[in-house]
């Protein structure tokens, strides 16, 4: 069982501050692998921060050697109650900015916090004295942060690393849901109309489109999960691309399939025409704001594709 922090031994307590220190030192070294490629300044940043960390530690070292000798027991955070459960950042991946800084002022609000309970409860004098450096030294990392992100992370480098992130994004995620969107908007538009023109029935309408959308769905899922694993081209882990495009694949037939449960088929069938219509003035619209598509040009481009297919299912369900 983990043990209340009150009843630690002053030697404990060295020994866990000499842990958390390690493990701080580890995980700014992480981020500053893990940021260098996309975010060149903030993982400069990092590396600086994991130095800092690197000066407590061997500070601590020297006061526990001097006290205690050269045995160091291995006290960990999980080892004492009141810590914060921390996650890996390897499993917080894909890492954005907002998203490691965010970790990053919790790390330094728990170890101010830490050294300030633990000076508290020291009664050796160089040990308390330690500790309150520490604990002050903590409370002015944020500071030394914000100096740090002026040094490394200039207005300029946020510039870049913003529109490196902006891409990663179109990368990941617009990507393979723009392609998922485009194909169950478009694709389902034959088997769909083809049904209504050809039966002149809502329900027989919806039970084809449903089984459209789906089935692309699941294709389009698959089909993107194994394009490629993304190790080279930097577009994410294959099966949540393929998940982000195969329900995305999915919601774009189901869109003007939902419309074919009105009973009345002639109100089914313009309600659906409506909605063809404002499913790719959508894609029209994301085609122009993440992928710089002129908008004349994305709008052209998507209605005529929409419009051809649409007329091959109405000439084949008029047949």
């Amino acid at each position: 069982m983990p043990k209340n922090f009150k009843d630690l031994s002053e030697r404990e307590i060295l020994a866990l501050a000499i842990s958390l220190e390690e493990e701080d030192i580890r995980t700014y070294s992480d981020l500053a692998e893990a940021t260098r490629e996309n975010y060149a300044g903030t993982a400069r940043m990092f590396a600086a921060m994991s130095e800092e960390e690197n000066g407590h530690r061997h500070r601590l070292l020297e006061l526990y050697r001097a006290k205690f000798g050269d045995h160091i027991p291995l006290i960990r955070r999980q080892d004492v109650k009141g810590f914060i459960e921390r996650k890996s950042f390897w499993l917080l991946r894909p890492l954005g900015l907002e998203k490691v800084r965010a970790q990053v002022e919790l790390m330094e609000a728990e170890s101010k916090r830490f050294y300030q309970t633990a000076a508290r409860h020291a009664t050796d004098a160089a040990i308390r004295q330690l500790l309150d450096d520490l604990a002050a030294e903590e409370r002015r990392h944020e500071a030394r942060a914000e100096e740090l992100e002026s040094d490394y992370v200039p207005t300029e480098v946020e510039r870049k690393e913003g529109e490196s992130e902006r891409r990663l994004f179109v990368l990941q995620i617009v990507q393979p849901g723009l392609a998922g969107l485009m194909d169950g908007s478009v694709s389902t538009l034959a088997p769909v109309f083809a049904a209504a023109f050809a039966t002149q029935n809502s329900w027989t309408a919806f039970v084809v489109g449903l089984a459209a959308s789906v089935g692309a769905g699941i294709s389009m899922g698959f089909a993107e999960a194994l394009s490629d694993d993304g190790s080279l081209t930097g577009r994410g882990h294959p099966w949540i691309r393929g998940l982000i495009c195969g329900l995305m694949t999915a919601l774009g037939g189901i869109g003007h399939t939902l419309p074919f449960l009105i009973s009345n088929f002639k109100v089914a069938l313009a309600a659906a025409a409506v909605v063809v219509l404002i499913e790719l003035g959508v894609i029209s619209w994301i085609r122009h704001r993440y992928m710089e598509t002129p908008v004349l040009s994305a709008a052209l481009q998507v209605g005529l594709g929409g419009l051809l297919v649409f007329i091959t299912g109405v000439l084949i369900g008029s047949a």
